[in-house]
């Protein structure tokens, strides 16, 4: 009889150490749900090209720095910071180079936050080096010739639970 309870507390030891592994793995499997109930709103997110400016010329390195500002809008009822702007600027729909807007090296709460509704400008400096084009789009370029920008790219939003990222084409 007594080797019979030693079994059973052996038993009932494995058992409750199988239940504590099957309720972890339940509480991750919630916390998954929750977080992927943001997906929705983080995906509602719009962006839009406002202007592109240029800023300075420096004939010594041959670049250019233009102003880029993007128009980003929340018509979700979640609050939402960007993360990255990841883009290629066209001017007169010719490929000028890619862009950058980053603040993944900042912590959430020091982010621009976007409340339901909010529509806030983002800018971003985006170099053009002569190299990289051919001379002629450089100089229209330079010399404020040209008519139309667009950028098309991937924007990511984050809340505290959650990421996604969104293609996006805009143009002005």
């Amino acid at each position: 009889m007594y080797k019979s309870q030693i079994n059973e507390m052996a038993l009932q030891s494995k058992m409750t150490v199988y239940l504590a592994i099957a309720g972890v793995f339940a509480l991750m499997g919630g916390i998954v749900f929750y977080a992927s109930l943001d997906n929705v709103g983080l995906e509602q997110v719009e962006i839009e090209l406002t202007s592109v400016k240029l800023k300075e010329v420096n004939s010594e390195n041959n670049q250019a720095k233009f102003d880029v500002t993007f128009l980003v809008k929340n018509p979700s009822d979640k609050t939402l910071t960007v993360s990255l702007i990841d883009y290629q600027l066209y001017g007169d729909e010719k490929l000028l180079g890619k862009g950058q807007y980053s603040t993944v090296d900042i912590s959430l709460p020091g982010r621009a936050i976007f409340y339901s509704g909010a529509e806030i400008p983002l800018k971003n400096i985006f170099v053009l080096s002569k190299s990289e084009v051919n001379s002629e789009l450089y100089e229209d370029a330079i010399n404020e010739k040209i008519v139309s920008f667009s950028a098309e790219g991937k924007i990511t939003t984050q809340t505290s639970w959650s990421e996604a990222d969104i293609d996006f084409k805009t143009g002005y």
